[in-house]
């Protein structure tokens, strides 16, 4: 009896290690390696709707940051309790500009070919931005007036707020699940 007592105890002693070592590997990964988020709202139409899961990417955060056109997960500057997901348009160094409902990136017309058709970017208080060191310039792809609190709301944006790069749209699994563009 006494042998099967040890039996039991050993037995669970072991499941309780496992699902340590599970719950401790499921927080590394969710600090360290990816995330999970949640699209609230219609800012980056037609792009992400509302109610699409995405994966955002940790790691490229510690290898040199976001470029370009990658779009993020950040700390909503203007309420720290949110995230906001908005299109990386300018780096540091970067001169953006918004001239007659166009994004010009250092003095060149910025290619977006994720936007509607005939967008129009509307400015609010300001039109050019000076990106500096440690910051990216942030659009939501939806440039109907009002629709994004992005850089022409809050200015540019330090990169020590950025929580992720996302990538790629898990769900719902339709025509736009996967690769995020």
């Amino acid at each position: 009896m006494e042998e099967k007592n040890k039996d039991v105890k050993n037995e669970t002693m072991e499941w309780i290690k496992s699902i340590a070592t599970a719950v401790v590997i499921a927080i590394l990964i969710k600090t360290f390696v990816f995330n999970t988020t949640y699209v609230l709202g219609n800012s980056m139409y037609p792009t992400l709707h509302e109610k699409d899961r995405l994966f955002a990417n940790k790691i490229s955060l510690y290898f040199g940051g976001p470029s370009r056109g990658d779009v993020i997960v950040l700390k909503a500057p203007d309420a720290p309790d949110k995230d906001y997901i908005k299109r990386v348009i300018g780096i540091e160094g970067d001169v953006v500009e918004i001239k007659d409902g166009k994004v010009y990136v250092n003095g060149s017309i910025l290619e977006e070919e994720y936007l509607i058709n005939d967008s129009y970017t509307h400015v609010y208080d300001e039109s050019i931005w000076e990106v500096p060191k440690g910051h990216v310039f942030v659009l939501g792809d939806n440039r109907e007036e009002g629709a994004s609190k992005d850089s022409r709301y809050f200015g540019c944006i330090s990169a020590k707020t950025i929580k992720g790069i996302t990538g790629f749209r898990y769900f719902p699994i339709d025509n736009r699940f996967g690769k995020i563009q």
